[in-house]
């Protein structure tokens, strides 16, 4: 039996080593955008990043639902988490107030087959409205980041049931996770970074 791979480590980052050898890819065309939806908190932000979103407000607003808007009137554009996680604030206990469903009728809380989600920071972004794009452990899914007190960071692969058409896709096309997200990883941490994570993926797999 093949033993697993060690945590693997790429300047002061470290990788739980599924993130080399699990594969994932998007599907949208089948999740429909969920995971702007489900679950039970928004997703992590950074203080530099509500700062971002904050800006960003305006050019975004009116296509916010009515709901959304009130939750930012109430308490802004994220909150603290039971965890004590800054994330961004949600509707109805679920979808982040970013998400917006491109269907004219949506099941209640997102729910459902009919309802496509997008979200409104990255909409506005692709037009050129503004240069945010949108937090940044949104683009790094299903990596998740976590810092600790030394100044080390830890990437684990976050595996979540309405990804499993993602997984399914990743593993036709044969593709990593670390693959799949270059381009944030590039914007996370920079070229030479992954540069070297790609080095040590080919260098640890057969």
């Amino acid at each position: 039996m093949v033993s697993p791979l060690p945590i693997v480590q790429v300047g002061d980052v470290l990788l739980s080593p599924d993130i080399l050898t699990e594969r994932f890819c998007c599907d949208y065309e089948k999740c429909k955008g969920v995971c702007c939806v489900e679950g039970n908190a928004g997703a992590p932000v950074t203080p530099d990043e509500i700062g971002e979103i904050e800006a960003s407000l305006d050019a975004v607003w009116n296509d916010l639902s009515a709901q959304a808007q009130s939750v930012i009137d109430r308490q802004g554009v994220a909150y603290v988490d039971p965890e004590s996680d800054l994330v961004t604030s949600i509707v109805n206990g679920k979808e982040c107030v970013f998400a917006r469903s491109l269907t004219p009728n949506p099941s209640p809380k997102g729910e459902g087959s009919d309802s496509c989600w997008l979200c409104m920071l990255e909409k506005a972004c692709r037009a050129g409205k503004t240069k945010f794009l949108k937090p940044i452990s949104c683009s790094l899914y299903p990596i998740r980041e976590k810092r600790f007190s030394n100044g080390t960071v830890g990437l684990n692969y976050n595996r979540w049931d309405v990804c499993r058409d993602a997984v399914k896709k990743g593993q036709e096309l044969n593709l990593p996770v670390y693959r799949f997200l270059e381009e944030p990883l590039v914007r996370r941490f920079g070229c030479e970074w992954y540069d070297e994570l790609c080095a040590v993926a080919e260098e640890l797999l057969p």
